[in-house]
Order: structure tokens, then sequence, then C-alpha cells
């Protein structure tokens, strides 16, 4: 027996109003198609498992999106799939959702495939290359101890993020802006996205 979320219902009442119908239609056909799913939230996303995670949906400012865990398995190489996050592209409007036929077969083979154990072999990233750090980063770095202990106890992600954010100033002003704040949430012990993190 399926079971259904609050936390869902929550996040399809915040979303906006476009969104909603696309949202509720969805989750509709997913429970018509598989009466076994749970309902999650996963990444705050609305997530939907069946013997394994079997399927996303997702709504943003301008669109809302809907994706297989097992994409590739189940839907193949489809041109609106590379739109937008998800199996189906940008969706703005429910006429661009899949007929309950179509979507029902991609929800069978998404089924059966989590049935059967198949695992999706993801491909492993190429470590990138560092990045030097901006001079006048290292300097205001200097005149402050906690700054780098908690840098020098970041992961290199962690430490990228800094760089990279700092480096991506387009101005003088924006990049002293960006140092004294990198620094002084460094100081904290915070990473660049630390309001994030618990959220």
């Amino acid at each position: 027996m399926g079971t259904t979320d609050k936390r869902i219902d929550a996040y399809i009442k915040k979303a906006q109003p476009f969104a909603q119908p696309i949202l509720e239609r969805l989750r509709a056909m997913i429970h018509e198609t598989c009466p076994d799913v749970v309902e999650t939230l996963k990444w705050r996303h609305p997530s939907f498992e069946y013997r394994g995670l079997l399927c996303g949906m997702a709504a943003f400012k301008g669109h809302a999106a809907f994706g297989f865990w097992k994409h590739d398995l189940v839907v193949g190489k489809d041109r609106k799939a590379g739109e937008a996050m998800g199996s189906f592209g940008r969706l703005t409007d429910l006429s661009e959702l899949p007929g309950k036929g179509v979507f029902a077969r991609h929800m069978n083979v998404a089924m059966r495939l989590n049935e059967d154990g198949v695992k999706v072999v993801r491909r492993k990233t190429r470590p990138k290359a560092p990045i030097a750090m901006h001079p006048e980063l290292k300097a205001a770095m200097a005149g402050s101890r906690k700054a780098q202990a908690t840098y020098a106890s970041f992961p290199p992600s962690a430490q990228r993020e800094y760089l990279e954010w700092v480096a991506d100033a387009k101005s003088d002003d924006t990049r002293a802006r960006r140092i004294a704040q990198a620094v002084e949430w460094m100081a904290e012990g915070k990473r660049r996205n630390w309001k994030y993190e618990n959220c």
C-alpha cells in the first residue's frame, strides 16, 4: 500500500500558481500507475519510492520538472530532457505533460527496473583543476588565523566555492566586498553557501 506525505502537500501549496496543477497531475498519475509508491522529500523536492528511488518532481519560478531516477533507461535520449532538469523538459502548462498512457508506460518500465534491482552506473567525474587563490584574498586571509584554519580544514569543493566566487567578480569593488565577506565567514567557520546547508 502506498503512502502520501503532508510535506508534499505543503510543497505544492507553496509552488507558483502555474506549477500547482502540474505537480498535482503528476502526483496523481504516479499513484494511479504505482499504487504502492511511497512519497518522501529528497534534496528538498517531492520524491517517490518503489523498491528504491523511482522519480521526483520540482517547481521553480518559471517552470516545473519531473524526472525518472533511471531516466536514460526509462525514457532514453529524449530531446525534451535536454531543455531542463528532468525527463519531460520545462513544464509550464498541463498540456505539456505526456498523456496517461505514455506516462504509465514509462512508469511501468521504471518500476520493473527497480523490481529487477537494476542499478544505474553513474559516470565518474574527473577532478577539477585547482584554482589559484586571488592575491588580494590571500593578503586578506593573512590577517586572520581563524579564516586560514577554516579554509585549510575545508574539503577542496568548499575551498573552490570561495575561490570561484572571488575570481568571478566583475569589478574591483565587487571583488573587495566578496573578499571581506569571505574572510568574515571563514573566520566564523562558515562555508560559502552556509545559509542553505540546513534548509
